[in-house]
């Protein structure tokens, strides 16, 4: 079978895609370079070459049809996938350098503060690191490795076990003092600062203490450190992993008012695809393990 037979010229599969995505001719030129009417020929080309009508057109207006929204929505994403990967090729970097996305509050607490740690180790190893919030396809990304924290489900990837967490209940020393806690029962009916990641931490809290939530929720926040300086400033009481407040308990901005702490199964991972790895990912995970032992050990005592 001769493969080139279905594969349409690049250049009006190209516009084609442009043309699909702003339902416009002249749109699509500017997004690719070209004159309206140069795009209309190349998706007459692609049309000619399938054999088949892509946009009903309307005067000076178009609109995908049927046949054509099924084949933008097939071939849009193996375009994009041929852009990254061409980026990833052209742009490629050093063997001795690493992208790796990382949770934000997670980079800047935990991981920054060792990054000397990790040039007097490996000296020759230079790490890029960028905030990514949610899980990815490493397919269509140019990173390394991601930090990740949950279970072990990042589909198509590897997953290294960092520590898992315990996250305690904290509040202004102020809101404390104006607000007595001396149990569980006692925050039911309080302003409860919620972070986006972990919708439902409160709630297992409570369930832990055997206690029901009461219903005045506060604010809600997409990290873990502006929920913290909004409990520092006495806003409510914010459940905040341990590890990413070690600063502000030591300098009394924030206190725990009750030493009930939330485990569970969750866990960060480093995850790299299951694809061939950078040659510098080992020394880089067995480092990242090495600084996790002690919150490894003394959350749960082990490794997952």
């Amino acid at each position: 079978m001769n493969k080139r037979r279905f594969l349409p010229p690049m250049s009006a599969l190209n516009s084609f895609a442009a043309a699909a995505r702003h339902q416009s001719f002249s749109l699509a030129g500017e997004e690719v370079g070209l004159t309206q009417s140069a795009v209309s020929r190349q998706v007459a080309v692609l049309e000619d070459w399938l054999q088949l009508r892509l946009f009903e057109r309307t005067g000076r207006r178009v609109t995908l049809n049927a046949d054509g929204a099924a084949y933008a929505e097939a071939i849009v994403p193996a375009l994009d996938r041929v852009r990254a990967a061409t980026a990833r090729m052209v742009n490629r970097m050093p063997q001795t350098e690493l992208n790796i996305a990382t949770l934000p509050s997670f980079g800047m607490r935990w991981l920054a503060p060792r990054l000397p740690a990790l040039s007097a180790t490996h000296p020759q190893l230079v790490v890029n690191f960028a905030a990514r919030t949610f899980p990815f396809d490493f397919a269509d990304e140019n990173f390394d490795a991601a930090i990740h924290f949950g279970r072990p489900d990042w589909p198509g990837a590897s997953h290294v076990f960092l520590f898992r967490e315990e996250a305690v209940p904290v509040c202004s020393p102020a809101w404390l003092a104006a607000n007595p806690v001396g149990q569980p029962s006692d925050l039911a009916d309080k302003i409860l600062l919620h972070v986006a990641s972990r919708r439902d931490g409160w709630e297992k809290w409570f369930d832990a203490a055997g206690v029901a939530p009461g219903h005045r929720h506060g604010p809600g926040f997409d990290q873990f450190l502006m929920a913290a300086r909004a409990a520092a400033a006495g806003t409510g009481v914010a459940l905040i992993p341990a590890f990413l407040i070690e600063p502000e308990l030591g300098a009394g901005e924030l206190v725990i008012p009750l030493e009930l702490r939330l485990r569970t199964e969750d866990a960060y991972y480093l995850v790299h695809p299951d694809s061939a790895a950078h040659p510098m990912l080992e020394p880089f995970a067995d480092w990242l393990v090495g600084q996790a032992g002690s919150l490894r050990d003394g959350a749960d005592g082990g490794r997952a």
